[in-house]
């Protein structure tokens, strides 16, 4: 695999960031971690695990406009960027620990451009609106959702959605690589695009 021992997976929320770097990480035999586990956000605004959704996270989508979500949110992934910096730069340079595949919202263009040498590669994955709303629909269900709860989701789609024109603006700017994941036929030959970036 070439000189590559870092491989990060940029994008939106529900665009298969996970499902695509656990299934690379397998395949390599890399360490895997998302972003998700290195701070807490209010996540995903509808139930998960049997369990409501925690007050302080539907007041956050509820109180909030669109704009004021995603500068938070960009608030909060700027803060994480020491935490992911160190992370990449332990498993590109330490050969003593297993090379690394990263996925998570929180690896903006801008923040980690300057992470990418010829040790790491980096990747963001995006998708037409139309497939994040029905991916989004769809896993919050919200044909079942109360009148609130459909609030949340629907800033939530819209938060999403803007997050992914902006995140796509940034990479075509900075000129990294992207792949839309409707050009893709399966998980395989999404899979195999990834380690294109790795040869």
């Amino acid at each position: 695999m070439a000189t590559k021992r870092v491989l990060l997976i940029g994008g939106t929320s529900n665009v298969g960031k996970s499902t695509l770097a656990e299934a690379l990480a397998g395949q390599l035999g890399w360490h895997y971690v998302s972003t998700d586990k290195l701070g807490r956000h209010p996540g995903r605004p509808w139930p998960s695990d049997g369990r409501a959704v925690p007050q302080h996270v539907a007041e956050h989508y509820l109180c909030l406009s669109v704009d004021e979500l995603i500068d938070d949110v960009l608030r909060y992934y700027g803060s994480l960027q020491p935490k992911i910096t160190a992370l990449v730069t332990a498993h590109a340079t330490d050969h003593a620990i297993d090379p690394l595949v990263i996925e998570g919202s929180a690896l903006w263009p801008e923040f980690v451009a300057p992470l990418k040498d010829d040790r790491v590669a980096m990747v963001w994955l995006t998708a037409s609106d139309a497939l994040l709303q029905q991916r989004i629909y769809h896993a919050s269900r919200i044909a079942e959702a109360a009148a609130q709860e459909q609030r949340m989701i629907q800033k939530f789609v819209a938060r999403t959605l803007r997050y992914n024109a902006a995140m796509m603006a940034a990479v075509q700017r900075l000129g990294l690589a992207s792949i839309r994941v409707e050009a893709t036929s399966s998980l395989e030959d999404l899979s195999h695009r990834c380690l294109e970036l790795l040869r």
